[in-house]
């Protein structure tokens, strides 16, 4: 909450006149205590998985052709039972673990230093924050991930994720209870080290749900921004993760290549684009010579 009543005394106390951005979030925050802002993260959550996959369901469902060309395992397709049966679960989880674990997780929050008030974090700042947040989860993330592929971490709880073989953008978050908690945990290392405002904080689990649903879409679109940050995966990378499946030792990472590249872990993904790309360039040098005959 807080501790201006009006924006002149915020003004005052601050010695500068408020943003039109600061000015929103006065009007927005001052009432409103530091729990309620900090979940505002449950809230997102639950909003950012129910609308984000929704366009590439309907188009699952419609097989529009135009879009499902682009479908990166086209002969798997769910019923609306089946999605709706994914959609559920993952709710579910999002009721009985992650909501509560938010809830129990507010006085680590305050304790690593995150603060609401004002002034707001410039876009530099914002900026510099969010990447520390992405490289840092990215490099966690690809170590735990690789151990829940061990034997006794895939049997006993990374397999559930691993039920969708050609996944949808609503089984991002679908998984095993205690795997929310082991991969959620690099979310909230990057936060923690470099701690930042509440709306970086916010901005930054919304980002990483969108970049989750998206790697897992099932589709690889050509127009797709992420296609331009260096070193990002998206969901052709990580769909190659499921469709190998329980047997797979290669592409762990959770948004980047370089520790794939790095340690070795892509080398099946990179012998099969190899494999794809020789049997292409076969098939149009057969294409070709049949139209000169």
């Amino acid at each position: 909450m807080l501790p201006y009543k009006t924006i002149n005394e915020a003004e005052t106390a601050l010695n500068g006149t408020l943003t039109y951005a600061e000015t929103l979030w006065f009007n927005y925050s001052a009432n409103k205590s530091d729990f309620i802002l900090y979940c505002h993260n449950i809230i997102f959550l639950y909003v950012v998985f129910t609308l984000i996959p929704l366009p590439l369901v309907v188009v699952e469902l419609l097989g529009a052709a135009k879009i499902a060309r682009y479908k990166i395992q086209p002969k798997v397709r769910l019923s609306f039972a089946e999605i709706m049966s994914c959609y559920k679960a993952v709710i579910k989880l999002f009721f009985l673990v992650v909501g509560p674990l938010q809830l129990v997780s507010y006085p680590a929050y305050k304790f690593i230093g995150i603060r609401t008030g004002l002034q707001l974090p410039s876009k530099w700042e914002i900026l510099m924050q969010l990447t520390v947040y992405l490289v840092v989860e990215d490099y966690t993330n690809y170590w735990l991930h690789r151990l829940l592929h061990s034997k006794w971490g895939y049997e006993n709880i990374h397999k559930v994720h691993h039920e969708y073989t050609a996944p949808i953008g609503f089984a991002a978050p679908y998984s095993h209870w205690s795997e929310i908690l082991i991969l959620g945990f690099p979310a909230f290392l990057g936060p923690a080290m470099v701690p930042g405002h509440i709306t970086t904080f916010l901005l930054w689990m919304v980002l990483r749900h969108i970049e989750a649903i998206e790697t897992h879409s099932g589709y690889d679109f050509p127009w797709t921004p992420t296609k331009y940050i260096p070193f990002y995966g998206g969901a052709e990378y990580h769909d190659y993760h499921h469709y190998v499946g329980g047997q797979s030792h290669s592409n762990f990472a959770s948004v980047f290549t370089y520790c794939d590249y790095i340690y070795g872990t892509d080398k099946g993904y990179r012998y099969q684009k190899k494999v794809a790309k020789l049997k292409e360039n076969s098939s149009s040098n057969g294409q070709q010579g049949l139209k000169i005959d």
